[in-house]
């Protein structure tokens, strides 16, 4: 949970890195906070108003994580955009997101100290 609030508390820094754990772990608890609220609407049998409301709220921090660890593989953040391509963006996407961090000094900042 500790990987989820500190990518909330960055909101929107754009700038340095992310590691592979931060990234993922925000994934995941993203992933379950939506399920979570997405049962809760089917359930009530409401309109999807709190799912709606907690995508926008995160849509920025997840943007801003992304390119985080985008910039951990050496990448530039705008590498986010190859999604807007069907089917391959995608897929490539998400093998820059599982790359491996570079371990020297790049462009955008420093090593993240795994802790």
């Amino acid at each position: 949970m500790k990987w989820y609030l500190h990518v909330l508390k960055n909101y929107a820094t754009f700038q340095g890195r992310a590691t592979r754990k931060e990234y993922w772990m925000f994934v995941l608890f993203n992933f379950i906070i939506s399920c979570v609220l997405s049962a809760i609407e089917f359930m009530t049998e409401k309109p999807t108003f709190l799912f709606t409301i907690y995508a926008a709220a995160v849509l920025i921090p997840s943007l801003a994580v992304t390119a985080r660890r985008l910039h951990d593989t050496g990448k530039s953040g705008w590498w986010q955009l190859i999604s807007i391509i069907p089917i391959i963006g995608g897929i490539w996407l998400l093998i820059l997101l599982c790359l491996g961090s570079e371990e020297q000094v790049n462009r955008f900042d420093v090593p993240n100290k795994v802790a």
